[in-house]
């Protein structure tokens, strides 16, 4: 495979008709080595339009997010250098890796101890700074680092806890994938003052569910 061609043909055949037309974000996507942190059964696969699975066995569910989900996520946080970030859901530390490229500090809380392992070694292995990798379940964010300007939530959630939103500074973003299979939307949420938020549709996707992430009551007769 010709990688930089294949990088090349990905920002050009997948990320620029799907909206992102941002320079900044594209050039991230040619900066941080997307293969790297592929497993490697998957490293064919690295720049196809597609999700690639990180575990094995009966944990599995994690997966890296399709390119162009990531480009749409990182085009509408609008992460800045003076920016704080908290990730939930490291994965394989690539996400991580962009946003850092980009802010002053992130936060990359992951659940599954091994994949915190794998995220921690890709981003070292990168020369990727900025970036903590922390052990833990954040299916309600993580207030140790609270609050943030952005947070990026690398999975889906049935519904977004208000405990999440409440862990934004005021000015700051959210990006999550909302709602449960087949019908998910990415969302953008923007704390707007101390008690206000305004939120925004982006489009309809579906991705791996954030390992505990709440659910709405069910009403039963």
């Amino acid at each position: 495979m010709n990688v930089e061609k294949a990088r090349f043909n990905m920002v050009e055949q997948q990320i620029r008709p799907w909206e992102v037309l941002d320079q900044d974000v594209q050039d991230l996507l040619y900066a941080v080595r997307r293969e790297e942190f592929v497993p490697p059964a998957y490293r064919a696969l690295a720049f196809a339009d597609v999700e690639i699975p990180l575990e094995e066995g009966s944990s599995a569910g994690a997966a890296m997010l399709a390119p162009k989900i990531e480009a749409r996520a990182l085009q509408a946080l609008q992460v800045k250098k003076s920016d704080k970030v908290l990730e939930i859901g490291s994965g394989s530390g690539y996400m991580a890796a962009l946003l850092a490229l980009h802010a002053e500090r992130v936060w990359s809380v992951e659940i599954v101890p091994e994949l915190a392992a794998v995220a921690r070694a890709n981003l070292l292995r990168q020369n990727i700074a900025r970036v903590s990798v922390e052990i833990g379940d954040a299916a309600l964010g993580w207030p140790a680092h609270a609050p943030y300007d952005v947070i990026m939530v690398s999975g889906s959630l049935p519904l977004l806890p208000k405990a999440m939103l409440a862990q934004l500074k005021v000015g700051g973003r959210l990006f999550a994938i909302v709602g449960e299979a087949p019908v998910m939307t990415a969302q953008l949420h923007t704390r707007t003052g101390e008690d206000s938020y305004r939120s925004e549709n982006l489009f309809e996707t579906d991705a791996p569910p954030l390992v505990n992430a709440p659910h709405p009551d069910r009403f039963v007769f």
